[in-house]
């Protein structure tokens, strides 16, 4: 199977090529990218095959495409790569809009071809093992979640993660739906409200928001929240967090993703000690799931519909911060 990588803007590219470069039977042919500063770096650091365009990368004909470039700039690749019957992967939040999300959704189906989104940590085993926990009822009716995602200044990686018009927002655009669509998933329900506080407490030198508090209530009519933010320093030991408890009638549970790792001590500057996970890498998992789909011509366990819902989430705490009153995701057309 042939697969390229649609630019190399967002961070999550170079996991992904070697993610995939683990895959048996996956070819890598390489990665298009407009800015020529990106191009040169991450061909020489990988030693990929850089396509200037995206036009030179479809016209080797990939059985599929990842998608990695700014939130907002999304939709046209998409189309780009389903008008030449290429499958997509595309990086989350799948758009900025609830437009651009409905025409990428009318491309793939236009052409056929299959369209994921990258949520991975559907893939994590910690994160499988609570879905278990909910589903089989251990826990009794559920009472309340409480979900957690940080993590440092993405801008420190990628500028444009702080530039509103090519992130679509700021901390609670690159947060808040991770855990969104986990709530849906493992709950088996949608979101029906939204009420937030949006806020740049952490940069003040950038016009997007680092962190935001998201008060949600189920469709079963079980609160929820979620805590997103760009609070965790550049000398973090780790990238951040993905954590959340779970209340119910008997019992509770408290879920820490990325708790696995060991602490190690150097003797340098700037960063005197950091965590080295030894968890399994939920991209990894997600890579093989997207690889498997394509190669059995079936519907991606993470699908367009679950990208879309995650972003209307995004989208509604925006609208709230700004009117000051809870939003239903579902309104936003």
């Amino acid at each position: 199977m042939r697969i390229g990588i649609m630019s190399f803007a967002h961070l999550h590219a170079e996991g992904y090529a070697q993610n995939l470069r683990r895959i048996p039977g996956v070819e890598l042919i390489g990665f298009s990218e407009t800015d020529p500063e990106r191009g040169r770096r991450f061909s020489h650091e990988y030693g990929l095959r850089w396509f200037w365009t995206h036009e030179d990368l479809l016209a080797e004909q990939p059985d599929a495409v990842v998608i990695t470039s700014e939130n907002a700039t999304r939709r046209p690749l998409v189309e780009m790569a389903a008008a030449a019957g290429a499958h997509v992967l595309s990086e989350k939040p799948i758009a900025t809009s609830v437009a651009d999300a409905i025409a990428m959704k009318k491309a793939t189906d236009a052409a056929g071809v299959l369209f994921m989104t990258a949520f991975p940590m559907r893939f994590s085993p910690a994160v499988a093992s609570l879905r278990e926990m909910i589903r089989s009822g251990e826990l009794g009716r559920v009472l309340a979640v409480v979900g957690v995602n940080h993590s440092e200044n993405p801008k420190h990686h990628r500028a444009w993660f702080a530039q509103k018009e090519l992130a679509g927002g700021g901390a609670v655009m690159d947060h808040s739906v991770h855990l969104a669509d986990l709530y849906r998933w493992i709950f088996a329900t949608e979101i029906n409200d939204v009420y937030a506080r949006v806020a740049n407490p952490f940069d003040p030198e950038v016009d997007v928001d680092t962190a935001g508090l998201l008060l949600l209530r189920l469709a079963d009519g079980t609160p929820a929240s979620i805590d997103a933010s760009w609070s965790r320093p550049a000398h973090y030991p780790r990238w951040g967090h993905l954590k959340m408890e779970v209340v119910g009638e008997k019992g509770a549970v408290l879920l820490d993703a990325f708790a696995g790792h060991l602490h190690v001590w150097r003797r340098q500057a700037g960063r005197p000690y950091e965590w080295l996970g030894y968890h399994p890498d939920p991209n990894q998992g997600m890579m093989e799931a997207f690889v498997r789909s394509v190669a059995e011509k079936r519907e991606p366990p993470v699908c367009w519909r679950d990208g879309f819902e995650a972003m209307r989430v995004a989208l509604a705490a925006y609208e709230s911060a700004a009117k000051g009153e809870p939003v239903e995701p579902g309104s936003l057309r």
